[in-house]
């Protein structure tokens, strides 16, 4: 029996290290033909011209939908949290009622890399809203070169 129960908790400790592993060498690939295949449908920007919006936003709502801790940790000034898996649910807050909403209003979404924003841009765009844009970058090169960032 504590032989059984050594080795069941061996082969969960061995799958948890390769999961881990896989997760950190990038996304599985169904994942990232997800992420490719919404980013076909959306409008994406890079940094430079993200800069010029983080500089001068007008009426468009930055959001940044990666994970509270994250956000927390530093992000873009102006930026909102509001995380990915949240998206559907929290926009409102942000934008008005669903029977008010304007769903024409620029969004903005950005993340660490672009994955997780594209994501949540298609998720905005089957809620009905026709104006977002995602921030193809990565927020390790946004701090490293000057770009403008707070905790």
């Amino acid at each position: 029996m504590r032989k059984s129960i050594g080795r069941t908790f061996s082969l969960v400790v061995g799958v948890i290290l390769l999961s881990t592993l896989a997760f950190a060498q990038g996304a599985p690939p169904a994942v990232m033909h997800k992420v490719e295949a919404s980013q076909k449908h959306v409008r994406t920007i890079g940094m430079d011209e993200y800069r010029k919006l983080v500089d001068n936003p007008g009426s468009a709502l930055i959001i940044d939908v990666r994970e509270p801790q994250e956000f927390a940790a530093g992000h873009v000034p102006g930026a909102i949290n509001i995380p990915r898996g949240l998206i559907d649910s929290q926009i409102w807050n942000h934008v008005g009622a669903p029977e008010k909403a304007d769903m024409e209003r620029p969004i903005i979404l950005q993340c660490q890399s672009g994955k997780r924003a594209s994501l949540a841009a298609q998720t905005l765009g089957e809620l009905g809203f026709t104006e977002t844009t995602v921030v193809l970058m990565n927020l390790n090169d946004w701090k490293q070169t000057g770009n403008p960032f707070v905790k």
